[in-house]
């Protein structure tokens, strides 16, 4: 056991003594490992930071949540999208009264516009909505309230505000009671909500003005039509169900024969987030594909070195040989040699990936993880990388004849 400690510290010292010989050769060896775990580093953080936003930015569309939009429609025997909706504010009203699994609905229209209030003006969008849309989309009102449906009957002109449209139009506060012009219409702002955050487009959900749907509708785009219709259902196990009963009610009033295909699309909250999961994934992969490949070469540029090392020290081979040394000590000298390399390389490539992910992280504005798993990974495949491409130099080194090797000039 004492002389099993002795070679092994014997090892050590030699082989850090070797790497010691040569700093800028080693270095240069161990870049590509750096290079690669930092990759590593940096493509977990990017991935689970947007995976994350993602998320929240799904969870922030409400709660069970389902958007029903016009589709298509067969026109002379074709499919085309003629651009028109054809949801009515009827479709809506009966998902209410027949859909059982269904919580809450409100009908939606959209549309853009210059808001005035005093000198001021802000180009914003404009939503016309139902009652129902705070408890849908899980979006508190932060001062005053929102509309009722005693306001959505009468096409009141009253509005709630995003944050962003109140703190340019009323820059030092005091929106409630405040009278703003939509597209020359006068709006008495009663709410404002709560701070939103960006949504998974990239835009400001709190750049928006929320009004009775039949004020929108008829005052200020002038149509009888809603954009869609969004639901929340009853539960999250609730969801599909509530797409089932809505699937066959709106086909029966569309009159759409058995079989036939809908005149409207339905996304979930759960198809949403499945679709940008994949996209997450496929960026995540994209990333861990060209960490893979720094690995590998640098695990060829470990081999290569390890190769040259074996051939510069045949000599120093042979005379170990020739004092006692087994194939296997000779062996561990330059296993122990390949993974220092690669573990240092690792232990760099970690520190350095870790700080280019802060860097990128608020270069760009994105969210970043840096989870302790990744670290652990990476690090463990830079280990890897040590022993798989240094066990052949190793091995070639081991198998040297001592007799030969002491004769190699």
């Amino acid at each position: 056991m004492k002389n099993s400690v002795q070679r092994l510290g014997n090892i050590t010292i030699v082989g850090l003594k070797s790497i010691g010989r040569n700093k800028l050769r080693s270095m240069l060896t161990g870049l590509g490992v750096v290079i690669g775990v930092a990759c590593v580093i940096v493509s977990v953080a990017i991935g689970a930071g947007v995976a994350k936003s993602v998320s929240d930015m799904i969870g922030s569309l409400g709660s069970n949540f389902i958007m029903i939009m016009p589709g298509a429609a067969t026109q002379g025997g074709a499919r085309i999208f003629t651009g028109q909706s054809n949801l009515t504010e009827e479709d809506a009203a009966a998902i209410r009264a027949e859909a059982p699994a269904v919580a809450y609905v409100s009908p939606q229209l959209r549309t853009g516009g210059q808001v005035v209030a005093g000198e001021l003006n802000w180009s914003t969008q404009i939503y016309g909505v139902g009652v129902d849309w705070p408890f849908i989309r899980a979006w508190n009102v932060a001062e005053g309230n929102f509309f009722t449906e005693a306001d959505v009957r009468a096409g009141s002109k009253v509005a709630v505000l995003g944050t962003t449209v109140a703190e340019n139009l009323f820059p030092g506060g005091g929106a409630i009671g405040s009278t703003i012009r939509v597209k020359n219409v006068p709006f008495k702002v009663i709410g404002v909500l709560d701070k939103k955050g960006g949504s998974m487009m990239g835009s400001d959900q709190d750049d928006m003005i929320v009004a009775p749907y039949t004020t929108v509708m008829k005052r200020v785009m002038g149509t009888n039509r809603i954009g869609m219709i969004i639901v929340s259902a009853s539960s999250a196990e609730g969801v599909q169900d509530a797409m089932d009963q809505i699937d066959t009610l709106l086909r029966q009033r569309h009159r759409i024969p058995p079989g036939g295909d809908a005149d409207f699309m339905m996304r979930s909250q759960e198809e949403i987030a499945r679709a940008n999961a994949q996209q997450v994934n496929t960026m995540r992969m994209l990333l861990l594909s060209i960490a893979g490949i720094s690995l590998f070469v640098g695990g060829i540029g470990i081999m290569n070195i390890m190769l040259v090392s074996v051939t510069e020290r045949t000599r120093e081979i042979g005379i170990r040989m020739a004092i006692g040394a087994k194939g296997r000590h000779v062996l561990l000298q330059f296993l122990f040699e390949a993974i220092t390399l690669s573990i240092v390389g690792g232990l760099t490539g970690v520190l350095l990936g870790i700080a280019a992910a802060v860097l990128i992280g608020k270069a760009a504005g994105w969210p970043i993880v840096v989870s302790p798993s990744s670290i652990v990974i990476a690090f463990l495949v830079a280990g890897s990388v040590g022993v798989f491409f240094g066990f052949y130099p190793a091995r070639k080194a081991s198998r040297l004849d001592p007799i030969d090797a002491l004769r190699y000039e």
